[in-house]
């Protein structure tokens, strides 16, 4: 007469395989089920040769030190250097289509130090970087605003006025302001170049330092 082999009840390794096994088939599904928004925030700073990284080695402009900030900060963002040393206001509208990708997630508009050591109207100014920011509501792109101010030499009137725009365009567009892009190192002999005007890679961090907080507003609006 032939035995009936039966299975004994489950054991201590068996179960653990089950267990084992269950938890990684909820992570695959899980990781196929991961909406498209998983991916890394894009972050374009649109700018002049502060953003450009005049001066400073490859690696190390303003656009880099801002994302190896970020990411060590847990933030999954890749920083766009829309930098070009010289551009006015004027330029970098004249050049927004093709310089902001459609991927983009937030920018960062720094721009007016080159319209205002050229002397050029603030009512200038102010109606290009308008026309920059409407653009980006138009794109649904949550802005921040890199303030400038003018340099003293160019008379009160001049000073008011060109001050005046970043604080007023912010509230009037909804944006993000940070009030002084160079706030902690302009003046600042040991975090300037030479030239006295761009950032040494100290003083980028300086800025980068600084901006930070507003920045992480900039891509929680991005996510939300």
């Amino acid at each position: 007469m032939s035995k009936v082999l039966r299975a004994g009840p489950p054991t201590y390794g068996h179960c653990r395989l089950l267990v084992q096994f269950l938890a990684f088939a909820a992570g695959l599904l899980a990781a196929l089920a991961a909406p498209a928004s998983a991916r890394a925030l894009r972050l374009v700073v649109l700018g002049d040769s502060l953003t450009a990284g005049f001066g400073v080695p490859p690696g190390k402009a303003f656009p880099d030190q801002l994302e190896a900030a970020l990411r060590a900060r847990g933030w999954r963002v890749d920083v766009v250097n829309a930098g070009v040393s010289g551009d006015t206001t004027g330029d970098g509208l004249a050049r927004y289509e093709w310089a902001v990708p459609a991927d983009a997630d937030a920018l960062i508009v720094e721009l007016g130090a080159n319209d205002m050591l050229r002397g050029l109207p603030p009512d200038e100014t102010r109606q290009a970087l308008m026309a920059i920011i409407e653009k980006a509501k138009a794109k649904r792109l949550p802005t921040l605003i890199a303030g400038m101010r003018a340099a003293p030499n160019l008379g009160a009137e001049y000073d008011r006025a060109f001050d005046a725009i970043y604080p007023a365009l912010a509230e009037a567009e909804g944006a993000i302001l940070y009030p002084f892009f160079l706030e902690g190192v302009a003046g600042d002999a040991t975090l300037n170049q030479p030239d006295g005007l761009h950032p040494t890679v100290a003083g980028v961090a300086v800025v980068t330092n600084r901006i930070l907080p507003y920045v992480e507003d900039l891509l929680r609006r991005a996510n939300s």
